[in-house]
Parts: C-alpha cells; sequence; structure tokens
C-alpha cells in the first residue's frame, strides 16, 4: 500500500509539473504558488534531484528588483482562476501579483542541499544573491515595527484564517466593481472564504496596485498591517538556515544572524498573555486577535522554547485526532472543513514537525508524521482534511500533499 502511494504521490507531481514549475492542483490553482513551489522542490528532490532545483531556479527567477519574489506568477493566462494578472497590476514581467508568501524556500533548499551536496551546492551559490536580497525585503518592507507583518491575509498563506477576522473587519471595501469568483466553481463553496472576505481581499489588492505597489505606502497607510506568529517564526528559522548556507559558500552572514536575533527579541511583542501564546497583532489598532491558530506551532520551527505555550498548544491539538487543527477546536469560530477556518494540513504538519524532532521532542514528531500519514491513507493527496474524521477537503491532487507524503509522512521516507 505505501509503495503504491509513493508511485501516486509522484505522479501527482509529474502530472502537475508544467516544465519548470509546478502549480498546486490543475484548475483550482492553475499557476505557480510561492510555497507550493517551494514544497514541490522538496517532493521532487526525493526522486529527481535537477528537476528539484530547476523548481527553486524557476520560482527566484520570477523576483522584483525590490528583491520581492511574488506570491503568485501567471506564466500562462488561465481563466479558471480569478484575481488574474490583469487584476493585479503587476509592475515587472513575468506577471505576477503584488505580494509575496512565507519564505521557505532557504530551510527547504538546505533539505534538497543535504540530499545531494555535489550537485547542490553550485546551484545554492548562484541562488545565493537571490535570496539574500528577498530575505533582506522582508527585513525592510516588512519588519519595520519590529516584528514579522503581512499586508495581506494571502502574504500569510493562510488566506482566511480567524487571526486575521478582527483586522479585516476595520477594512472599508472600495468600489471594487462586480467580479466573478473561480474558486467556489472547482470545490465546495461552504469550505472556502465568503464573498465579504473576498470584497476585502480584492480592495487590498486595489490599494497596492493604485499605488504603483509603493511599500513605504502599502506599510504606512495601507488598510491592513498585522503581525503574523506563523511568518515571524518562519522568518527566524529561514534567517538562520540561509546564514548557515553562506557559512556553506565561504559568506559572510554577521548580518542574517543580527536579523534572526533581532525576531527573537521581538517575540514579547506579539505574546499575548490572555490568550497564553503567541498571536496576531493588528499594527494600525495594537490589538491581538484572540484567537489561536496553527501559526503559534511553528514556535518549534524556530527552535523557541516556552513552556506555557507548549501546555496551550498540546491542548488544542489533544482535541482532535489527525494532526494540527488551523484553529483552536476551543474557539467558537472553529470549522474543521473550511479552509484555513479548522483544518489539519499536511504541509504545515511536516513544518511544524520538523521543530518538534530538531528540538528533542521525537515522539510529538513521531505522533504527528503518523496522523498526517493516516490522513493520507485514508483520503488520498488532497489539499487539506478535517482533523476530526479524516474527511478530505479543498483541491484534489494536490501537489505540496503528495510532496509531503514522500519527504516525510510515508513510511518509507527517510524524513529529511
Amino acid at each position: 500500500m505505501n509503495v503504491h502511494l509513493d508511485e501516486m504521490a509522484r505522479q501527482v507531481l509529474r502530472d502537475n509539473d508544467r516544465g519548470g514549475c509546478t502549480v498546486p492542483t490543475k484548475g483550482l490553482y492553475p499557476y505557480q504558488w510561492n510555497w507550493d513551489s517551494a514544497f514541490a522542490a522538496w517532493g521532487f528532490a526525493t526522486f529527481n534531484i535537477d528537476r528539484a532545483w530547476i523548481e527553486l531556479e524557476t520560482l527566484m527567477s520570477t523576483q522584483w528588483p525590490t528583491g520581492m519574489v511574488p506570491h503568485i506568477i501567471f506564466w500562462k493566462p488561465d481563466p479558471s482562476y480569478f484575481p488574474g494578472p490583469d487584476v493585479w497590476g503587476g509592475l515587472y514581467e513575468p506577471a505576477s501579483s503584488g505580494i509575496s508568501q512565507p519564505p521557505v524556500v532557504a530551510i527547504l533548499a538546505r533539505l534538497i542541499h543535504a540530499r545531494d551536496p555535489e550537485v547542490g551546492l553550485p546551484r545554492l551559490r548562484a541562488m545565493w544573491p537571490k535570496l539574500l536580497a528577498w530575505h533582506r525585503w522582508w527585513r525592510e518592507c516588512r519588519c519595520t515595527h519590529g516584528v514579522a507583518a503581512i499586508t495581506h491575509p494571502w502574504e500569510s498563506g493562510r488566506d482566511n484564517c480567524t487571526d486575521w477576522d478582527s483586522a479585516m473587519s476595520r477594512v472599508e471595501v472600495a468600489d471594487i466593481g462586480e467580479y466573478t469568483r473561480r474558486d467556489t466553481g472547482h470545490v465546495d463553496p461552504s469550505m472556502r472564504p465568503t464573498k465579504e472576505d473576498y470584497d476585502r481581499y480584492l480592495t487590498l489588492v486595489q490599494f497596492g496596485r493604485d499605488c504603483g505597489w509603493d511599500q513605504e505606502e502599502i506599510v504606512n497607510n495601507g488598510p491592513f498591517l498585522v503581525a503574523d506568529p506563523a511568518m515571524h517564526f518562519i522568518l527566524i528559522r529561514a534567517h538562520r538556515d540561509l546564514a548557515k548556507i553562506g557559512q556553506m559558500l565561504g559568506e559572510d552572514v554577521s548580518e542574517l544572524e543580527t536579523w534572526a536575533d533581532d525576531l527573537v527579541a521581538a517575540l514579547p511583542k506579539i505574546w499575548n498573555p490572555d490568550l497564553e501564546a503567541y498571536d496576531a497583532l493588528d499594527l494600525r489598532t495594537g490589538e491581538f486577535s484572540g484567537t489561536l491558530g496553527s501559526g503559534s506551532f511553528l514556535f518549534w520551527l524556530a527552535g523557541i522554547e516556552h513552556e506555557q505555550l507548549e501546555k496551550r498548544l498540546m491542548r488544542a491539538w489533544d482535541a482532535t485526532s489527525y494532526g494540527i487543527p488551523s484553529t483552536d477546536p476551543e474557539a467558537t469560530n472553529f470549522n474543521p472543513r473550511k479552509y484555513w477556518r479548522g483544518p489539519s494540513w499536511p504541509f504545515l504538519n511536516a513544518l511544524i514537525a520538523l521543530g518538534l524532532r530538531e528540538t528533542g521532542r521525537l515522539e510529538l514528531e513521531a505522533r504527528l508524521r503518523k496522523e498526517t500519514a493516516e490522513l493520507i491513507e485514508k483520503g488520498g493527496f488532497w489539499e487539506y482534511f478535517d482533523p476530526i474524521d479524516a474527511t478530505p477537503c479543498g483541491g484534489e491532487h494536490f501537489t505540496w500533499t503528495a510532496a509531503i507524503w514522500l519527504t516525510w509522512a510515508s513510511p518509507t521516507a527517510n524524513g529529511d
């Protein structure tokens, strides 16, 4: 059974390969997505190391002159997706969105390099200046308040999670005109963000487009600026991994190490004592979201120790049966099948597990791996799953779920 699933997972990656880049799934997501692509590369590395590096190189080739790597790259127009390139009004070729996504490339590039250092070293050397420029963009454009922030929920990669509810409720919808969504034609609409959510998403896109994606204007005056615990932890880890890559290449990495240390020092700013967890913070109002999302579980990935938080997170995890819920099951707005408002996501489980393993929590890592494997064995390669009964949800034949099976969840995976 496991060998059969291994081959099925490889076939998912092949089927979603568009020649140099991989789409998350046909129809629902027909373009190259930033962090999806990084996980695809990790998956390819288990059976085609050259294709893995090509995936990352293709992604990094879309970098803007500012250093930002966009969250969607529209290589070829596809009417099955909205909002497309005409809505974003990107400034450069290839056409792309005007925001970024969690910079997991350095984290996964190290894991890919470890599979074949001889092949990986020259690829990393060529990629180094681009990765450094992207990390500098995050430092200068998204850490202006000391904490890692996002200017659009889509930038977090956790689009409609409960972390953003209070801040998004304060976004006044602009005159965005009529539009037709395409996502609800591919999956059950009850699992997707609401029209009210989309009105506000498009309002934020319109603000960025109208100011020519001027980052200073967006950060200082845009409708949405929220400190994101998940982004904060990913950046800490990514800065440190990029520093290790730089050391291997003989580069001066003192600046990168300082960036990581500064983010660790800023953690008290996003600690919500009432929630007993790191929490999303609206930087416009100074108010916490007051909701526990899966982003807090990434503190292990950043190598952070916090006994009180660990107890709080374990309570949320123990309330479900299949992996980490994306919203606390005790919360009134928990919904086990609605996009980021409750489901378990195999790729995020894998990132969390990486932190569990490296902080010596091997029994917890084994538990999370087992629960994630059961999801895939029961349901197949879906986008996400109900953490209570394992119902598969979202898009089918999904790239990063297949990649996670090959790299970590499968009993035949070596877990690196």
